[in-house]
């Protein structure tokens, strides 16, 4: 498959910018809660396609540039709705394991590396998962992120297994909830209606 470099709105040519670094960034500007609905299109075409596409002269193609800047970073592939599914990797918090699986299982200095945003995500898909035990870091980490603890059986495995994963959990900081005094009896008594053992 032929990795886009350019895209054309009315007759008009549009460099993408198709280094892997600047695709997570436009994936960390679409979840950033700080920048506006209004600004945040204008922020991933600025980072896609450059000053030259902000021009007020370009303004209608605006909406067009986004939609294919769209298409560009989900590989051209349909957006699917993800929000049943787990997320079991971040490339921003994450990009520490993903550049030390690059360089074990490819040789890749990701910090010197000049690499198109399609053939990154290529080499994602590829790196080495086995349950064999030759997998690299971030699988290690992945895996361990969307292991069903239920299919421990022994209760301190499972605790050991539990306090794992919550020390390699996605956005640990942001999203843990506090629970009042109140809360956590309410779920002491619930744990003991159903039988629940810490």
């Amino acid at each position: 498959m032929n990795k886009p470099e350019y895209v054309k709105v009315n007759n008009k040519k549009y460099k993408i910018n198709t280094d892997f670094r600047v695709a997570i960034e436009c994936n960390k500007i679409a979840k950033d809660g700080n920048i506006s609905d209004s600004e945040r299109p204008l922020a991933i075409i600025f980072k896609l396609f450059g000053e030259t596409a902000l021009k007020e002269e370009n303004a209608k193609d605006w909406q067009k540039l986004l939609e294919l800047g769209l298409k560009y970073l989900s590989l051209n592939k349909e957006i699917e709705d993800v929000d049943d599914e787990e997320i079991d990797m971040d490339f921003v918090e994450d990009m520490d394991y993903i550049e030390a699986s690059f360089m074990s299982d490819y040789g890749i200095d990701l910090s010197k590396a000049k690499m198109h945003w399609w053939t990154f995500s290529n080499l994602i898909n590829g790196l080495s998962n086995s349950e064999l035990g030759n997998c690299c870091i971030l699988n290690r980490i992945r895996n361990l992120r969307t292991y069903d603890l239920s299919q421990i059986k022994d209760s301190k495995e499972r605790s050991k297994l539990a306090k794992a994963k919550e020390a390699v959990s996605l956005n640990k900081n942001k999203n843990k909830i506090e629970l009042t005094k109140e809360q956590e009896e309410s779920m002491k008594k619930l744990d003991e209606i159903i039988g629940f053992k810490k």
